[in-house]
């Protein structure tokens, strides 16, 4: 008999901290703490401990496609603990579990140490926001704060499609309906399809993965809906090409006309260790967009959108050697951490000798 029980292993994930537990056969159990993956000193997870845990955590409607599918994404919680979210996926022809830890409170934009601007995004009466960065970098998070924002200020309704559902709203301004893949509607096409039948003021795309749900957001964006989705892209213009890259070349000049139209920003972020060793902290970059800024995405012309913000030509936006250069003069990241994720070192390198001819200003 095992030592301990996935739930035991969970609270003691939430004791320390942990942003993650990796529960895979043949292995540790280990935690992911401050970026890092910490092992345990406990014996290595048997076949019969991940049966235990697919058998106590997996929703009973999901329970057959689990033990058959190749990967798996379900939501888990134990009460007054905490709720998690579960991946689980084939590694040697056995079992790995992920789960990942999603508190009950949302933090607000300004607990995050996100840019205040950030609520700009929220007051749009449609069109389409993204939310990009690596897995782990705080997206949902980010998302979360944002949603719950509009929940705390305006009288609307918001749809989510997620897969799976991470964290739970509880209606005040707003109302919500919460769907999850699997469980609540088919897909995400699906999803998107009978949303706007549901009279929503704003629709949550947990990821855009395809061509179609591409087109369905676009869509929803121009019929009246604000659109929030995310993306595992670095910064804007790599979030664009993306967008477009969905598309057969045919069909990118026309996409890219009606992407301009409806895009209204973008939230692209990195989470970095602070200096102090303890905890992260998000670098943003954020783009809100401007009839010029439109015009150059119609026109294929990205790299001038950063000349703007470089040169301090609107101040609701900021590049991310801005946020980093921020972070580090307020000592909350290191030099080497800021260089180290820089998309252009030289730049950076000169706005903290200060020489740097933009203007670097920030509104945290």
């Amino acid at each position: 008999m095992s030592e301990y029980t996935i739930d035991t292993l969970l609270k003691k994930a939430i004791e320390l901290g942990a942003s993650d537990l990796h529960f895979i056969v043949g292995e540790v159990p280990s935690f992911r703490i401050d970026g890092k993956i910490m092992k345990s000193k406990l014996p290595p997870v048997t076949e019969q401990d991940m049966i235990d845990a697919i058998d106590s955590m997996a929703p009973v409607a999901m329970r057959d496609k689990i033990f058959r599918s190749y990967d798996s994404d379900f939501p888990y919680e134990i009460e007054n603990v905490s709720r998690f979210r579960v991946n689980l996926a084939m590694s040697f022809g056995h079992h790995s579990m992920t789960v990942r830890m999603i508190p009950y409170d949302i933090p607000q934009i300004a607990q995050l140490n996100l840019p205040q601007n950030i609520e700009k995004l929220t007051q749009f009466d449609n069109g389409i926001v993204l939310i990009t960065g690596a897995t782990g970098s705080g997206k949902s998070t980010t998302i979360a704060s944002i949603l719950d924002h509009i929940n705390n200020t305006q009288k609307k309704h918001i749809v989510t499609i997620e897969d799976p559902i991470e964290y739970i709203y509880k209606s005040k301004k707003a109302i919500f309906t919460q769907r999850q893949i699997g469980i609540d509607t088919a897909d995400y096409i699906d999803g998107l399809k009978f949303a706007l039948r549901q009279d929503p003021d704003v629709i949550l795309i947990g990821e855009i993965r395809d061509m179609e749900t591409v087109q369905s957001a676009l869509h929803a964006a121009e019929t009246g809906h604000l659109v929030f989705a995310t993306l595992h892209t670095f910064n804007a213009i790599q979030t664009i090409h993306r967008i477009l890259s969905f598309f057969p070349p045919s069909e990118r000049d026309a996409v890219r006309s009606q992407f301009a139209t409806v895009f209204r920003g973008s939230i692209s972020q990195k989470l970095l260790p602070k200096s102090s060793g303890k905890g992260r902290i998000p670098a943003v970059e954020l783009l809100v967009s401007t009839p010029t800024i439109k015009d150059f995405i119609m026109k294929d012309e990205l790299e001038e959108i950063y000349k703007l913000v470089q040169k301090g030509s609107y101040e609701d936006m900021i590049t991310f050697n801005m946020s980093l250069h921020d972070l580090y003069k307020k000592d909350l990241i290191t030099k080497e951490v800021a260089l180290d994720n820089s998309d252009n070192v030289n730049e950076l390198q000169q706005l903290i000798r200060g020489v740097y001819t933009g203007s670097g200003k920030m509104d945290y």
